[in-house]
Protein backbone atom coordinates (compact mmCIF):
# COMPACT_ATOMS: atom_id res chain seq x y z
CA UNK A 1 0.00 0.00 0.00
CA UNK A 2 2.80 2.54 0.54
CA UNK A 3 3.33 2.95 -3.13
CA UNK A 4 -0.28 3.83 -3.83
CA UNK A 5 -0.27 6.10 -0.78
CA UNK A 6 2.55 8.20 -2.03
CA UNK A 7 0.28 8.03 -5.16
CA UNK A 8 -2.58 9.31 -3.77
CA UNK A 9 -0.71 12.21 -1.76
CA UNK A 10 1.27 13.41 -5.22
CA UNK A 11 -1.98 13.42 -6.84
CA UNK A 12 -3.51 15.96 -3.99
CA UNK A 13 0.09 17.57 -3.44
CA UNK A 14 0.18 18.69 -6.96
CA UNK A 15 -3.49 19.49 -7.32
CA UNK A 16 -3.83 21.37 -4.17
CA UNK A 17 -0.15 23.85 -4.87
CA UNK A 18 -1.57 24.77 -8.28
CA UNK A 19 -4.98 25.53 -6.53
CA UNK A 20 -3.73 27.38 -3.42
CA UNK A 21 -1.50 30.15 -5.76
CA UNK A 22 -4.88 30.37 -7.74
CA UNK A 23 -7.26 31.13 -5.16
CA UNK A 24 -5.05 33.52 -3.02
CA UNK A 25 -4.94 35.57 -6.58
CA UNK A 26 -8.45 35.98 -7.22
CA UNK A 27 -9.19 36.20 -3.44
CA UNK A 28 -6.58 39.15 -3.42
CA UNK A 29 -8.12 41.08 -6.42
CA UNK A 30 -12.16 40.33 -5.83
CA UNK A 31 -11.91 40.47 -1.52
CA UNK A 32 -13.58 37.51 -1.77
CA UNK A 33 -14.00 35.90 2.48
CA UNK A 34 -15.12 32.82 0.61
CA UNK A 35 -12.47 32.86 -1.86
CA UNK A 36 -9.84 33.60 0.87
CA UNK A 37 -10.86 30.74 3.11
CA UNK A 38 -10.81 28.24 0.11
CA UNK A 39 -7.12 29.52 -0.56
CA UNK A 40 -6.13 28.96 3.43
CA UNK A 41 -7.80 25.55 3.14
CA UNK A 42 -5.86 24.52 -0.10
CA UNK A 43 -2.53 25.65 1.54
CA UNK A 44 -3.13 23.90 4.79
CA UNK A 45 -3.83 20.99 2.83
CA UNK A 46 -0.55 20.85 0.56
CA UNK A 47 1.16 21.46 3.36
CA UNK A 48 -0.82 18.14 4.99
CA UNK A 49 0.05 16.19 2.04
CA UNK A 50 3.93 17.07 2.93
CA UNK A 51 4.03 16.25 6.32
CA UNK A 52 2.15 12.74 5.41
CA UNK A 53 4.98 12.34 3.14
CA UNK A 54 7.79 12.48 5.78
CA UNK A 55 5.73 9.88 7.90
CA UNK A 56 5.72 7.63 5.20
CA UNK A 57 9.23 8.35 4.98
CA UNK A 58 9.85 8.07 8.47
CA UNK A 59 7.92 4.81 9.20
CA UNK A 60 9.86 2.94 6.63
CA UNK A 61 13.34 3.40 9.01
CA UNK A 62 14.79 -0.27 10.23
CA UNK A 63 14.21 -1.08 13.59
CA UNK A 64 16.64 -0.31 16.23
CA UNK A 65 17.83 -0.69 19.71
CA UNK A 66 15.40 2.08 20.76
CA UNK A 67 12.60 0.74 18.71
CA UNK A 68 12.96 -2.90 17.94
CA UNK A 69 9.49 -2.84 16.52
CA UNK A 70 10.31 -0.52 13.71
CA UNK A 71 8.99 3.14 13.24
CA UNK A 72 5.79 2.23 11.51
CA UNK A 73 3.10 3.94 14.07
CA UNK A 74 4.94 6.65 13.33
CA UNK A 75 2.68 7.36 10.41
CA UNK A 76 -0.30 7.18 12.70
CA UNK A 77 1.29 10.06 14.48
CA UNK A 78 1.88 12.36 11.32
CA UNK A 79 -1.98 11.78 10.77
CA UNK A 80 -2.65 13.11 13.81
CA UNK A 81 -0.75 16.31 13.60
CA UNK A 82 -2.37 16.53 9.90
CA UNK A 83 -5.60 16.45 11.79
CA UNK A 84 -4.67 19.11 14.59
CA UNK A 85 -3.43 21.27 11.73
CA UNK A 86 -6.83 21.06 9.60
CA UNK A 87 -8.94 21.98 12.68
CA UNK A 88 -6.47 25.13 14.18
CA UNK A 89 -5.80 26.61 11.06
CA UNK A 90 -8.10 25.52 8.27
CA UNK A 91 -11.01 25.43 10.74
CA UNK A 92 -9.73 28.31 12.65
CA UNK A 93 -8.45 30.79 9.93
CA UNK A 94 -11.99 30.23 7.80
CA UNK A 95 -14.12 30.60 10.78
CA UNK A 96 -12.56 33.79 11.83
CA UNK A 97 -12.64 35.45 8.27
CA UNK A 98 -16.16 34.48 8.21
CA UNK A 99 -17.43 36.16 11.07
CA UNK A 100 -15.00 39.44 10.19
CA UNK A 101 -16.49 39.68 7.08
CA UNK A 102 -20.16 39.47 8.20
CA UNK A 103 -19.22 42.00 10.82
CA UNK A 104 -17.84 44.41 8.15
CA UNK A 105 -18.75 43.10 4.53
CA UNK A 106 -17.15 44.28 1.22
CA UNK A 107 -18.82 44.00 -2.18
CA UNK A 108 -18.18 42.10 -4.36
CA UNK A 109 -18.01 44.28 -7.54
CA UNK A 110 -16.55 41.46 -10.18
CA UNK A 111 -16.76 37.45 -9.10
CA UNK A 112 -16.02 36.20 -12.69
CA UNK A 113 -12.73 35.51 -11.81
CA UNK A 114 -13.72 34.04 -8.83
CA UNK A 115 -15.88 31.51 -10.92
CA UNK A 116 -13.47 30.64 -12.79
CA UNK A 117 -10.68 29.75 -10.17
CA UNK A 118 -13.56 27.81 -8.67
CA UNK A 119 -14.45 26.12 -11.72
CA UNK A 120 -10.53 24.73 -12.32
CA UNK A 121 -10.77 23.98 -8.73
CA UNK A 122 -13.33 21.63 -8.87
CA UNK A 123 -11.78 19.69 -12.18
CA UNK A 124 -8.44 19.34 -10.29
CA UNK A 125 -10.08 18.70 -6.34
CA UNK A 126 -12.29 15.93 -8.27
CA UNK A 127 -9.24 14.45 -10.12
CA UNK A 128 -7.42 14.05 -7.32
CA UNK A 129 -10.72 12.63 -4.81
CA UNK A 130 -10.78 9.83 -8.04
CA UNK A 131 -7.85 9.36 -7.44
CA UNK A 132 -7.66 8.66 -3.94
CA UNK A 133 -11.35 7.44 -3.90
CA UNK A 134 -10.34 4.44 -6.19
CA UNK A 135 -6.93 3.64 -4.20
CA UNK A 136 -9.11 2.69 -0.89
CA UNK A 137 -11.90 1.21 -3.04
CA UNK A 138 -9.22 -1.58 -3.51
CA UNK A 139 -9.15 -2.08 0.02
CA UNK A 140 -13.03 -2.00 0.25
CA UNK A 141 -13.90 -5.23 -0.91
CA UNK A 142 -17.54 -6.12 0.57
CA UNK A 143 -17.66 -3.15 3.67
CA UNK A 144 -19.40 -0.29 3.06
CA UNK A 145 -17.61 2.96 2.58
CA UNK A 146 -17.94 4.16 6.59
CA UNK A 147 -16.89 0.53 7.49
CA UNK A 148 -13.87 0.58 5.40
CA UNK A 149 -12.54 4.04 6.64
CA UNK A 150 -12.93 2.58 10.36
CA UNK A 151 -11.16 -0.70 9.65
CA UNK A 152 -9.09 0.78 7.49
CA UNK A 153 -4.69 0.65 9.17
CA UNK A 154 -3.41 3.27 5.75
CA UNK A 155 -4.40 6.62 7.35
CA UNK A 156 -2.65 8.64 4.37
CA UNK A 157 -5.07 7.31 1.66
CA UNK A 158 -8.53 7.42 3.82
CA UNK A 159 -6.97 11.55 5.37
CA UNK A 160 -6.05 12.35 1.42
CA UNK A 161 -10.27 11.19 1.02
CA UNK A 162 -11.51 13.32 3.98
CA UNK A 163 -9.76 16.09 2.85
CA UNK A 164 -10.52 15.96 -0.90
CA UNK A 165 -14.20 15.54 0.31
CA UNK A 166 -13.67 18.49 2.03
CA UNK A 167 -12.63 20.56 -0.64
CA UNK A 168 -15.41 19.50 -3.06
CA UNK A 169 -17.99 20.73 -0.27
CA UNK A 170 -16.17 23.46 0.46
CA UNK A 171 -15.64 24.61 -2.91
CA UNK A 172 -19.84 24.04 -3.61
CA UNK A 173 -20.39 26.77 -0.44
CA UNK A 174 -17.92 28.93 -1.98
CA UNK A 175 -19.32 29.01 -5.06
CA UNK A 176 -23.33 29.19 -3.63
CA UNK A 177 -21.62 32.21 -1.36
CA UNK A 178 -19.97 34.38 -4.16
CA UNK A 179 -22.98 34.00 -6.46
CA UNK A 180 -25.88 34.34 -3.86
CA UNK A 181 -23.97 37.64 -2.33
CA UNK A 182 -23.68 39.24 -5.70
CA UNK A 183 -26.90 37.86 -7.05
CA UNK A 184 -29.03 39.52 -4.00
CA UNK A 185 -26.19 42.01 -3.13
CA UNK A 186 -26.34 40.68 0.32
CA UNK A 187 -22.12 40.87 0.74
CA UNK A 188 -22.87 39.32 4.15
CA UNK A 189 -23.86 35.66 2.71
CA UNK A 190 -20.30 35.50 1.37
CA UNK A 191 -18.65 35.72 5.04
CA UNK A 192 -21.65 33.04 5.79
CA UNK A 193 -19.92 30.83 3.14
CA UNK A 194 -16.59 31.06 4.99
CA UNK A 195 -17.99 29.88 7.72
CA UNK A 196 -19.73 26.87 6.52
CA UNK A 197 -16.26 26.10 4.91
CA UNK A 198 -14.91 26.06 8.56
CA UNK A 199 -17.49 24.53 10.12
CA UNK A 200 -16.73 21.72 7.39
CA UNK A 201 -13.03 21.31 7.87
CA UNK A 202 -13.97 21.29 11.66
CA UNK A 203 -15.73 18.57 11.10
CA UNK A 204 -13.49 16.80 9.22
CA UNK A 205 -10.32 17.41 11.59
CA UNK A 206 -12.61 15.86 14.49
CA UNK A 207 -13.02 12.45 12.26
CA UNK A 208 -9.46 12.73 11.64
CA UNK A 209 -8.74 13.10 14.88
CA UNK A 210 -10.88 10.06 16.18
CA UNK A 211 -9.56 7.42 13.41
CA UNK A 212 -6.15 8.56 14.34
CA UNK A 213 -6.21 8.01 17.82
CA UNK A 214 -7.61 4.67 17.56
CA UNK A 215 -4.38 4.00 15.53
CA UNK A 216 -2.02 5.57 17.89
CA UNK A 217 -2.93 3.36 20.64
CA UNK A 218 -3.01 0.32 18.79
CA UNK A 219 -5.72 -1.48 17.03
CA UNK A 220 -6.02 -4.83 16.22
CA UNK A 221 -5.95 -6.64 13.17
CA UNK A 222 -9.32 -6.93 10.84
CA UNK A 223 -11.14 -10.48 11.11
CA UNK A 224 -10.36 -11.58 8.46
CA UNK A 225 -6.56 -12.30 9.92
CA UNK A 226 -8.05 -13.31 13.45
CA UNK A 227 -10.29 -15.82 11.68
CA UNK A 228 -8.08 -16.68 9.17
CA UNK A 229 -5.66 -17.80 12.01
CA UNK A 230 -7.88 -18.94 14.49
CA UNK A 231 -8.38 -21.54 11.59
CA UNK A 232 -4.86 -22.37 11.12
CA UNK A 233 -4.87 -23.57 14.61
CA UNK A 234 -8.40 -25.65 14.06
CA UNK A 235 -6.53 -28.00 10.81
CA UNK A 236 -3.82 -27.91 13.05
CA UNK A 237 -3.98 -31.58 14.77
CA UNK A 238 -0.81 -31.13 16.75
CA UNK A 239 -2.64 -27.77 18.53
CA UNK A 240 -5.30 -28.75 21.51
CA UNK A 241 -6.62 -25.07 21.39
CA UNK A 242 -6.30 -21.14 21.20
CA UNK A 243 -6.32 -20.09 24.33
CA UNK A 244 -5.68 -16.74 23.31
CA UNK A 245 -4.77 -14.09 19.77
CA UNK A 246 -3.77 -10.70 20.33
CA UNK A 247 -3.27 -8.95 17.21
CA UNK A 248 -2.16 -5.28 16.63
CA UNK A 249 -1.31 -3.02 13.46
CA UNK A 250 2.57 -0.93 14.28
CA UNK A 251 1.75 0.47 10.89
CA UNK A 252 -0.61 -0.20 7.50
CA UNK A 253 1.29 -3.10 6.55
CA UNK A 254 2.97 -4.41 9.93
CA UNK A 255 0.86 -6.84 11.99
CA UNK A 256 1.98 -8.18 15.42
CA UNK A 257 0.58 -11.55 16.09
CA UNK A 258 0.81 -12.93 19.53
CA UNK A 259 -0.84 -16.43 20.76
CA UNK A 260 -1.26 -18.75 23.50
CA UNK A 261 -0.67 -22.21 22.63
CA UNK A 262 -2.10 -25.39 24.11
CA UNK A 263 -0.07 -28.45 22.35
CA UNK A 264 -0.68 -31.98 22.61
CA UNK A 265 0.00 -34.09 25.88
CA UNK A 266 1.95 -36.57 23.47
CA UNK A 267 4.50 -34.48 21.65
CA UNK A 268 8.21 -34.02 22.59
CA UNK A 269 9.49 -30.72 23.00
CA UNK A 270 11.38 -31.39 19.28
CA UNK A 271 7.36 -31.49 18.01
CA UNK A 272 6.24 -28.59 19.90
CA UNK A 273 9.41 -26.56 18.36
CA UNK A 274 8.97 -27.89 14.88
CA UNK A 275 4.86 -27.48 15.52
CA UNK A 276 5.63 -23.40 16.31
CA UNK A 277 7.72 -23.02 13.10
CA UNK A 278 5.39 -24.75 11.25
CA UNK A 279 2.13 -22.35 12.41
CA UNK A 280 4.35 -19.18 12.17
CA UNK A 281 5.37 -20.09 8.50
CA UNK A 282 1.53 -21.01 7.72
CA UNK A 283 0.18 -17.43 9.33
CA UNK A 284 3.08 -15.39 7.48
CA UNK A 285 2.27 -17.53 3.98
CA UNK A 286 -1.31 -16.52 4.18
CA UNK A 287 -0.89 -12.83 5.67
CA UNK A 288 2.24 -11.12 4.57
CA UNK A 289 1.50 -8.67 6.22
CA UNK A 290 2.05 -10.23 9.70
CA UNK A 291 5.93 -9.72 10.43
CA UNK A 292 5.95 -10.99 13.92
CA UNK A 293 5.23 -13.85 15.47
CA UNK A 294 4.97 -14.76 19.18
CA UNK A 295 3.95 -18.32 20.43
CA UNK A 296 3.33 -18.81 24.34
CA UNK A 297 3.23 -23.06 24.68
CA UNK A 298 0.87 -23.97 27.69
CA UNK A 299 -2.08 -25.66 28.72
CA UNK A 300 -5.76 -23.73 29.13
CA UNK A 301 -5.63 -24.52 32.31
CA UNK A 302 -2.09 -22.75 33.25
CA UNK A 303 -3.03 -19.40 30.75
CA UNK A 304 -6.75 -19.00 32.89
CA UNK A 305 -4.70 -18.67 35.69
CA UNK A 306 -1.91 -16.68 34.24
CA UNK A 307 -4.47 -14.03 33.56
CA UNK A 308 -6.71 -14.23 36.20
CA UNK A 309 -6.31 -11.01 38.78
Amino acid sequence: MASGSKKVIYAALLGNAGIAVSKFTAAYFTGSSAMLSEGVHSLVDTGNQVLMLHGLKRAAKKPDKMHPFGYGMELYFWAFVVAILIFALGAGISLYEGIKHIRHPEIITDPTWNYIVLGISFIFEGWAWMVAFKEFQRGIGKRSLWRAVKRSKDPTVFTVLFEDTAAMLGLITAFAGIFLSHYLGIPELDGLASVIIGLILGGVAVLLAIECKGLLIGESAGSEVTDGIAGIVRENGRIVSLNELLTMHLGPNDILVNASLDFADDLTSTEVEEAISAFERLIKEKFPDVKRVFIEAQSLAAHKQSVTP
